[in-house]
């Protein structure tokens, strides 16, 4: 099984004064159906970045929850993990696959405006991947209709807004959807993930 390293969401938690990481349990079902296991990121970036530097770590799963700061989110130390974690990951090719938010970080940082986008918190809509309709999940409030080079759309919604990229040349990925909300898991799902990180 390969390790994976995986960004985990911010709770604030006021009654206790406490900033929390947490993972959704379902992601641990999910990569396990696919040959990997997570390795938890901390949202201290120096103590991530000595994570990530671990040479068993097939690659980078940046997840959703918590929007990004310049959509007013409340999560900074997240959001400097997971550019500090990106940076290194690039410089070193490592896969990377962003979920949701994941995905508009990988935009954002491409100099896309992200915008509120209306009828995409819903249980299931129809995308185009790759020219084929297929059913997903979808719960964001923001999103683009937006695609630059190198990371032309390869997913798309019926009103336009894009639902996943990927990198002409560089092993990164961006999907809007949560694999790991599905029940059963998609095997398109599953197989995409196999494929990225390298799991048996």
């Amino acid at each position: 099984m390969r390790f994976v390293a995986v960004s985990q969401r911010v709770a604030v938690v006021p009654e206790y004064g406490e900033r929390r990481d947490g993972l959704d349990q379902a992601w641990t079902r999910f990569l396990g159906s696919c040959g990997l296991a997570p390795l938890l990121l901390p949202n201290v970036p120096d103590i991530a970045l000595a994570l990530v530097a671990n040479p068993d770590i097939a690659g980078i799963l940046l997840t959703g929850g918590n929007d990004l700061v310049t959509c007013g989110g409340d999560a900074p130390e997240r959001d400097a993990t997971e550019g500090d974690v990106l940076d290194y990951a690039e410089k070193r090719s490592l896969p990377i696959l962003g979920v949701c938010r994941g995905m508009q970080l990988i935009q954002q940082r491409q100099g896309i405006a992200l915008r509120k986008v209306e009828g995409h918190v819903i249980r299931e809509q129809v995308v185009r991947i790759d020219g084929v309709e297929e059913r997903v999940n979808s719960y964001h409030r923001y999103g683009t209709t937006e695609a630059r080079a190198p990371f032309p759309a390869w997913a798309i919604a019926a009103d336009g807004v894009i639902e996943a990229i990927r990198h002409v040349q560089k092993p990164v990925i961006g999907i809007m959807w949560h694999p790991e909300r599905l029940v059963p898991f998609a095997a398109r799902d599953i197989a995409l993930f196999r494929r990225h990180f390298g799991a048996a």
